[in-house]
């Protein structure tokens, strides 16, 4: 303020400087950003536009694309070593959840070397 040396206090008399807008400026941004809000967790919890990938559908061992089953482990876990082998010999390989169990599936250039590999011994070179 002009006049008033630096670190003076200036009196004050108590009235907060406002005009008529004030008293609806507030509700109104308050009320907007509720609704900025709302929309924006309407958006992130709807269904079917989630970011987020949906859990895998199981299918038949065909409706894998160009992938060939080349082995039917009893369970999951049995398929995981089965993949693992592979994986460990340097073929590529995934395990798929069918609708006739657990499957694994490699590409068709891998398929004889797949097939070899798992017809020796675990642990013979």
């Amino acid at each position: 303020m002009p006049g008033v040396a630096r670190g003076a206090r200036v009196p004050h008399d108590g009235r907060v400087l406002s005009n008529s807008y004030s008293y609806a400026l507030g509700p109104v941004l308050a009320f907007a950003g509720l609704g900025i809000l709302i929309l924006l967790l309407r958006w992130a919890f709807s269904r079917g536009h989630s970011v987020v990938a949906a859990p895998p559908k199981r299918g038949k061992a065909q409706d894998y694309g160009l992938l060939i089953p080349i082995a039917q482990p009893g369970t999951y876990v049995e398929g995981e070593i089965v993949r693992r082998r592979l994986e460990d010999a340097g073929i590529r390989a995934t395990l798929a959840q069918t609708l006739e169990g657990p499957r694994v599936m490699v590409w068709p250039a891998d398929a004889d070397a797949a097939r070899e590999c798992l017809s020796r011994r675990p642990g013979s070179a």
